[in-house]
């Protein structure tokens, strides 16, 4: 594939990576998946096509996600999925240079983990790296002016981390990350449909789950689905009717730890910023953000607006490729999260 410019934005998630390329779009969306053989370390699939293996590989075959919580926890594998997903978007030759690229991170990233992310992409094939917080990229995005000094407020629900954020003049005023997002969600319905239903489901199964008929607010008529999986005294397949009814009480504990920092955020917020959030509403970006009726229970739990953006899995890929138009203006490295965090709390 050819493409006019050589730039990318990247959302490098926990269950997801998508590319920006500059002038053509998001032209990479794949899952955060790479199966490797054990024996010669071969990769043998990337992205939908390993994800497709995840619960069903030979014993020769690991199907594994190489990110965890938002950042790397595999480093060799991440660098070789994203080789991978560079040859295909790039134009790099011996007459052109490679890539730049930008890439979010979460908000409670660490310097090392900065660090790991920017040589990951170093060593796939970037020429320079420039990172940018993950809730400025995803409120760019979804469309928020952040040029004037109105307060927003953005709530970022990925796979692995959430994070929290107000913005104003183009910056981050304040912000938070939490572990709690889109995975978590994944494993509590594993864990209460074993505990409450004697049966073992696959990550993949509880993800369908959560999609399908997940809610962490009343459904106005409850929706069920047929679940198979393995009966765990037995060994026997089984298969059950699952019901969203059921689900609302483990799914909802976890919609309050994000629901309570949402409240922490806004709490170390001026009251100048909150007043103009309470105007401007909540903006939820983010696949977690789909979980039917969080826009709902935040509302609740804040008395503030909230509304899905529009494509909330693309905000921060779209917020990366907007960032593109300044790339010259970024600086490259680390952009110290932690410690800039460290020195607002002082």
């Amino acid at each position: 594939m050819q493409f006019f410019s050589n730039d990318f934005g990247i959302d490098l998630g926990t269950s997801n990576v998508l590319i920006y390329v500059d002038g053509s779009g998001v032209v990479v969306r794949e899952p955060s998946v790479v199966a490797v053989s054990k024996a010669t370390g071969k990769i043998m699939q990337v992205g939908s096509a390993a994800r497709n293996m995840l619960g069903r590989t030979p014993g020769n075959i690991v199907a594994m996600y190489p990110l965890k919580d938002g950042v790397i926890s595999d480093h060799e594998m991440t660098v070789r999925m994203l080789q991978d997903l560079f040859r295909k978007v790039s134009k790099s030759s011996i007459f052109t240079p490679k890539p730049r690229v930008v890439i979010c991170v979460p908000s409670g990233v660490t310097e090392v983990e900065e660090r790991t992310v920017i040589n990951a992409a170093i060593e796939a094939g970037a020429r320079r790296v420039y990172l940018i917080e993950e809730p400025l990229a995803a409120a760019l995005g979804a469309g928020l002016d952040l040029s004037g000094n109105a307060g927003h407020m953005i709530v970022d629900i990925g796979g692995g981390t959430t994070n929290i954020a107000v913005l104003t003049q183009n910056a981050v005023a304040t912000s938070t990350s939490i572990k709690v997002a889109g995975d978590a969600f994944d494993d509590a319905i594993g864990r209460y449909i074993r505990r409450r239903h004697g049966v073992v489901i696959g990550k993949v199964t509880a993800e369908e789950i959560k999609m399908q008929i997940g809610c962490v607010h009343p459904r106005p008529d409850a929706v069920s689905m047929r679940v198979r999986g393995r009966d765990a005294k037995s060994g026997a397949p089984r298969e059950l009717l699952i019901n969203s009814t059921e689900l609302l009480e483990p799914l909802t504990r976890l919609a309050r730890q994000i629901a309570d920092q949402v409240l922490s955020v806004l709490d170390d917020t001026s009251p100048e910023l909150v007043g103009d959030i309470a105007g401007n509403g909540i903006v939820l970006t983010g696949g977690g953000s789909q979980l039917w009726g969080m826009d709902l229970y935040i509302m609740e739990r804040t008395g503030i607006s909230c509304t899905v953006a529009d494509d909330p899995d693309s905000c921060a890929v779209y917020g990366c490729g907007k960032s593109l138009a300044w790339i010259n203006h970024m600086n490259e490295g680390p952009i110290n999260i932690a410690r800039k965090r460290l020195l607002n709390m002082k």
